[in-house]
């Protein structure tokens, strides 16, 4: 049942690619809430997605391409969305991630270094980039939200998790060090989501990942956070709920992050 938590509220929705992405869930979520949205995604995402069907189902919401690597595609991002809404942006979701070493099969311990720079040009810095142009043309509102979303793995070692590990942690610290910077300004809150493992396009590509989320299924008194779940919580950090929670790394995975052991592991090991 929806809570009209975001109502009046305006926001920016990047990286949902179809209805199994975590960004697609929480856009409808935000819409049912009360919002006013914006999808984008990078050029060839649009192409091969089906964010013309989100858009639709989030009351025709505009669907503006931006490559997250190019500032001047950004700048136009907010530009437009700001003439859309009249006014500046309350929230942003940065559901962003790319690894071409791990499409290519690189081992970490082998890594593609021009493949490296794209992986956190993309998944990382990119995180940045939105950041500092807001902040730079004031496109966000007083006490608005900016969530990214992570992995455990930036702070425990996941070996098939590969680079990507290395990218989520450079996310997690432009989150803190933005965070500050952008809260002294304008009030405005940056956090990021530590997900569980979520069967989304992005996810499934990471080897082993079956075993990731059966292992955390295990592992988690609560059970693994679903997207939907997760796209709940996004809602709830772009509400008015969340106004003094910023720089904060907020681990949404049913327990897993701060369990040592289970009865199920230990008996599975026994077996």
């Amino acid at each position: 049942m929806a809570n009209q938590l975001l109502k009046g509220k305006k926001g920016i929705i990047f990286g949902a690619l179809n209805d199994q992405s975590i960004a697609w869930k929480t856009a409808l979520k935000c819409y049912e809430e009360g919002a006013e949205l914006i999808l984008t995604n990078a050029p060839i995402a649009l192409r091969m997605g089906e964010i013309n069907a989100l858009a639709e189902a989030c009351g025709n919401a505009p669907v503006i391409p931006a490559d997250v690597s190019n500032d001047d595609d950004i700048k136009k991002l907010f530009t437009e969305a700001m003439a859309h809404f009249g006014g500046p942006v309350d929230f942003v979701l940065h559901s962003v991630g790319m690894s071409l070493n791990i499409r290519k099969g690189f081992h970490y311990t082998s890594l593609n270094h021009e493949f490296q720079h794209k992986t956190l040009d993309i998944s990382a810095m990119s995180l940045h980039r939105v950041c500092q142009v807001a902040y730079e043309m004031d496109a966000m509102a007083e006490w608005g939200s900016i969530v990214a979303l992570t992995y455990i793995a930036a702070q425990r070692v996941f070996p098939d998790y590969n680079e990507m590990a290395d990218a989520k942690a450079l996310l997690e610290s432009i989150t803190r060090s933005f965070g500050y910077h952008y809260g002294k300004k304008k009030k405005v809150r940056i956090n990021t989501i530590s997900q569980s493992p979520t069967r989304t396009t992005a996810g499934s590509g990471v080897k082993g990942f079956d075993g990731f989320i059966s292992f955390a299924e295990k592992m988690s008194p609560l059970g693994n956070a679903s997207a939907e779940d997760c796209a709940n919580y996004c809602v709830s950090l772009f509400s008015d709920l969340t106004r003094m929670v910023t720089m904060q790394n907020l681990f949404h995975d049913g327990g897993f992050s701060f369990t040592g052991v289970t009865q199920e592991v230990i008996e599975q090991m026994e077996k």
